[in-house]
């Protein structure tokens, strides 16, 4: 004897024969067919969502917006694409990590000097680390400089006499230009400061 069933509701009053609410008589073979599909659409689905849910699990910082890098390369594996890479003759880089620093001897200050030697002829740029309260004395500099602040506070005078009182603060984005032989001198606030130096080498202190 064939088993009839509908979709939904209840059996129809009065009647062993089911229907949905569209009238559409479903038998139990429909039902095990429909069942088979289902199945059959879930083992194919499961082994891509398996593979999505492990490479962002495996990796935790391709969840964050830092890394949208990684996340990118991580599809592209995925689906097939091509690896990026860049030509590093045409353009090169440094990620954060990749920043050596260093201490003079001698000197609070850390230095890493991402292109360049200050002791050369040429262009060089440099970042510099200082502690809170490091101050200059009066001085000057026989080439141009940009100092960008990436971080804290710096405190910047000019004229060859010394006065914290006389200074101007520049935060984070601000950019100080040195203009050549022209005395100033410079210090840092109570959280120090990050600095990137722009400048033409051979670095020379007046």
């Amino acid at each position: 004897m064939t088993q009839e069933y509908r979709r939904c509701g209840r059996p129809a009053k009065g009647s062993s024969r089911q229907y949905a609410a569209d009238d559409t008589l479903l038998t139990k073979g429909d039902l095990v067919t429909m069942f088979k599909l289902r199945n059959r659409s879930l083992r194919r689905t499961a082994p891509i969502l398996g593979i999505l849910v492990l490479a962002v699990f495996s990796n935790p910082a391709a969840r964050t917006n830092q890394q949208g890098g990684l996340r990118v390369a991580n599809s592209m594996v995925l689906f097939g694409a091509d690896a990026v890479t860049i030509d590093r003759n045409a353009r090169d880089y440094r990620l954060p990590d990749q920043i050596k620093w260093e201490v003079r001897p001698g000197a609070t200050d850390q230095t890493a000097m991402l292109y360049g030697d200050p002791a050369k002829a040429g262009m060089y740029v440099q970042l510099t680390k200082r502690g809170p309260d490091v101050w200059s004395q009066p001085h000057s500099h026989q080439n141009e400089r940009f100092i960008t602040v990436l971080a804290g506070t710096f405190l910047i005078g000019t004229g060859p006499k010394f006065d914290k009182k006389n200074t101007v603060a520049v935060g984070p984005g601000g950019v100080v230009h040195d203009i050549p032989n022209q005395m100033h001198y410079d210090g840092t606030g109570p959280e120090g400061a990050t600095l990137e130096f722009i400048a033409m080498g051979p670095a020379v202190r007046n």
